[in-house]
């Protein structure tokens, strides 16, 4: 059963999607969709599928090769099943229910999307902040890493993400219009957002930033010694300095792609105005397009990646047991 419009909400939004008309005051999918809505959702098709099949190459070089078995990389693992998710459940409900789409149909679809949106936004910035502990003591305090960071101590950090991830998505689904403020109670879903979009990004990104900041100290001062060493004489090799760059970078990409849809909602909170329809559309599709690059990321940075993609997309990997081979 669809929701009917009002003409005054027509005007502002309708003329925008390539993709939606007003037939009888009911906005929905056009039956006659233009150039441009072919070419927008093929994109948007041919996105997704990259997104699935990059993470399934990290989730599947992650599993089958032995040398790629450490602490970090069962978080980058973790990471990328929550990727993967975003490529198959967010991507098709997204382009299936739009944020245009959803400004005027309170379809069941809609919250479900903006759940798991939030859920899976949620659940890779918990599993970056875990990550940023992981580097801390790779980089900072190399003698004590394999007694903090265990395996034992991997799989609970991936736990508390993927349920404290849940708690908040279900807790909270972040309004798709403003007007749904001022209908449920705008004092009480103001605080409740303002709490879900603290925990869930701005407090973690605080942490994940001064860690690394620490890290990049470390890393400096190691770099003007002739012999790198930290405290108790370990020195750090290449490869954790290497690996700590490169994940640098995914928190950089990550901050890239979802910092301005936080900000948009922040904006949002304090004036009490909707962003323009447009600006929302594009904001989320930059936000999901963090689940695309990461994969991107691991192979361009990471020669060990590299060698298991290569083996993966060879199909030498259905010819031979290469679980032991030396990726380099």
């Amino acid at each position: 059963m669809e929701t009917k419009l009002t003409i005054n909400k027509t005007d502002s939004v309708t003329t925008f999607h390539p993709c939606y008309e007003v037939d009888n005051f009911s906005y929905k999918f056009t039956t006659t969709p233009a150039a441009l809505c072919v070419i927008l959702y093929g994109f948007l098709t041919l996105l997704s599928v990259v997104t699935v099949c990059g993470n399934l190459l990290v989730i599947i070089s992650v599993l089958y090769f032995k040398q790629l078995h450490t602490p970090t990389n069962f978080l980058i693992l973790s990471l990328a099943v929550a990727d993967l998710l975003v490529g198959i459940v967010v991507f098709p409900l997204t382009m299936t229910f739009s944020p245009s789409f959803c400004m005027y149909h309170r379809d069941v679809f809609c919250k479900i999307r903006s759940s798991f949106g939030m859920y899976f936004c949620t659940c890779s910035i918990l599993h970056l902040c875990c990550i940023s502990v992981d580097r801390y003591y790779a980089v900072c305090q190399p003698l004590m890493y394999k007694s903090k960071i265990s395996h034992h101590v991997v799989l609970v950090m991936i736990a508390v993400s993927w349920i404290v991830s849940a708690l908040i998505a279900t807790g909270m689904v972040i309004p798709n219009s403003i007007e749904k403020f001022y209908e449920t109670g705008f004092l009480v879903v103001l605080m409740t957002t303002t709490v879900v979009v603290i925990i869930s990004f701005y407090l973690p990104l605080v942490i994940i930033l001064c860690i690394y900041l620490k890290i990049f100290l470390v890393a400096q001062r190691q770099a003007r010694s002739i012999h790198t060493r930290i405290k108790c004489g370990a020195t750090v090799s290449k490869m954790e300095r290497k690996a700590t760059k490169t994940l640098a970078i995914v928190l950089g990409v990550f901050i890239f792609c979802w910092t301005p849809y936080f900000l948009s909602i922040t904006f949002i909170m304090l004036t009490k105005n909707s962003a323009p329809i447009s600006v929302t559309e594009t904001l989320i599709w930059l936000a999901l397009t963090n689940s695309t690059l990461n994969p991107f990321i691991y192979a361009f940075f990471y020669i060990w990646f590299r060698s298991a993609f290569r083996i993966i997309v060879s199909g030498n990997i259905l010819h031979c047991d290469c679980s032991n081979t030396k990726l380099h």
